[in-house]
């Protein structure tokens, strides 16, 4: 049995955004046929797209390999979603948990239901830039992922996230 690595993007803007994305993190490696390599730190940042006035998303992404298809794979990811109380009502709208695969293997497809590599991924730094600090060396498109965020419209506005936020000069659990 062979393993294809993939990379997913993982993000959440509604209910408890960290909690939610480990737990998902969990949920997507819970199967013998999905295993963990890498995990992100979390960045948070606005939301791209969709309606305006939406809560910040928290972003990670992972890196897995596994014996699943594409295809499987996007399933495996939908019923993860589904387990978190995804709602699919408006495009790009706010959700509780977003799991994208953003690669799998070397597989180029443009299948309308699973397009591969992600076809937004190279314009997304809250894609690219925690996907630069689990593999440096990474590419999307010919060109080094890390170097792709830089340039991506959003990089600004990413912002480190780690789960703590000062409470009226106080340390405590943002999340």
């Amino acid at each position: 049995m062979s393993y294809t690595r993939a990379v997913l993007a993982l993000g959440s803007n509604l209910g408890a955004r960290s909690d939610t994305l480990s737990a998902a993190v969990a949920d997507i490696v819970d199967p013998p046929e999905v295993r963990l390599l890498a995990i992100s730190p979390i960045v948070q940042t606005k939301a791209v797209g969709g309606p305006a006035g939406q809560p910040d998303f928290l972003n990670m992404v992972i890196a897995v390999e596994t014996t699943l298809t594409p295809l499987e794979l996007l399933t495996h990811c939908h019923a993860v979603e589904e387990k978190h109380h995804r709602v699919r009502d408006v495009r790009w709208g706010p959700r509780t948990l977003d799991v994208d695969i953003i690669t799998y293997g070397e597989l180029v497809s443009s299948d309308p239901e699973l397009t591969l590599p992600h076809p937004r991924a190279a314009q997304r730094a809250f894609v690219l830039y925690p996907w630069s600090l689990i593999d440096p060396a990474a590419e999307l498109d010919g060109e080094r992922v890390g170097e792709l965020a830089a340039r991506a419209a959003d990089f600004a506005d990413l912002v480190p996230f780690d789960g703590f936020k000062k409470l009226h000069g106080v340390a405590g659990a943002a999340e």
